[in-house]
């Protein structure tokens, strides 16, 4: 594997991630226990989706040489239970004024296939294991 993102634990709830030379914290609300300093990590996910649909669009669009100056993308999530997850997606992409409704469709046919959702439909192998810890200097 080549990418590496690291998170620590700074206090409570909140948890750094570090990705490259960017740092992006993570918090839990304050009825869930957190103290509401930064997004949930779900919520991150979520926006990760979104801004990836924004992203293809924006290349898209600026590929065929049309407006970009407005678009945006809102997403909308519901939970499950048993297992917890993400049960249900709902985006949407305001397109800018002065798209064709040709290219609108192929707009929604090539952010239909970002990365983050090409991920969750061809879902990636994941593993989870406990880090072998470091020996004592004693």
């Amino acid at each position: 594997m080549a990418e590496l993102i690291r998170v620590d634990h700074k206090d409570g709830d909140r948890f750094e991630i570090d990705i490259r030379q960017h740092v992006v914290s993570v918090d839990q609300p304050v009825g869930n226990g957190g103290e509401d300093t930064a997004p949930t990590p779900t919520e991150l996910f979520m926006g990760s989706l979104a801004a990836c649909v924004a992203f293809y669009s924006r290349r898209f669009l600026a590929r065929h040489d049309l407006p970009t100056d407005g678009l945006s993308v809102t997403a909308e999530f519901a939970m499950g239970v048993r297992p917890a997850r993400v049960s249900e997606v709902g985006l949407q992409i305001r397109v800018p004024d002065g798209v064709s409704d040709e290219k609108r469709a192929a707009l929604l046919a090539v952010a239909s296939h970002c990365t983050v959702h090409n991920s969750l439909e061809q879902p990636p192998e994941v593993t989870i294991e406990l880090a072998v810890p470091a020996p004592s200097s004693s």
